[in-house]
């Protein structure tokens, strides 16, 4: 059990993973994105002392340049890919472009009541189109207002 000790107390490695394990553990638990970079730099420092004999002010050289590299490289090219195109899967209007939905009242000078995707929603149709109720309606654009503008499908 001494010798285990010793071989743990003698090689930073371990502090360098424990520290990086801290980090991702944070990491994990607040989900900011700041703090994985940091991580993986002392996981690579760990590495590191295991591959050259390196003094304590190297290593804390080694993860301070590690970390800025990383986190500006990491914040650079990983930002872009993780950022979502469309509208936000939230956004229930939103999401409602491209359906298609039936006329419920029918439009009278450009302006009427769909039911699209379950719900009653008040819309203009594209070029005053006269639509009547029944008719197939595909949703075009979210109008001010919680209105639908829309063309006949």
């Amino acid at each position: 059990m001494q010798t285990a000790e010793m071989f743990v107390l003698s090689h930073p490695f371990w502090d360098w993973i424990a520290a990086g394990a801290l980090l991702l553990v944070l990491e994990l638990s607040t989900g900011s994105g700041y703090l994985l970079w940091p991580a993986a730099s002392a996981g690579a420092v760990a590495v590191l002392t295991l591959v050259t004999p390196i003094g304590g002010i190297g290593q804390v050289i080694a993860f301070t340049l590690l970390t800025v590299a990383t986190t500006y490289l990491g914040r650079r090219f990983l930002k872009p890919a993780a950022a979502m195109p469309g509208p936000d899967v939230n956004d229930k209007v939103q999401r409602l472009i491209g359906r298609t939905g039936e006329v419920a009242h029918a439009f009278s000078h450009g302006r009427g009541r769909v039911f699209v995707d379950g719900s009653e929603w008040a819309a203009d149709a594209e070029d005053d189109q006269a639509l009547g109720k029944g008719a197939r309606v595909q949703v075009t654009e979210v109008l001010g207002g919680g209105r639908l503008k829309v063309k006949g499908a």
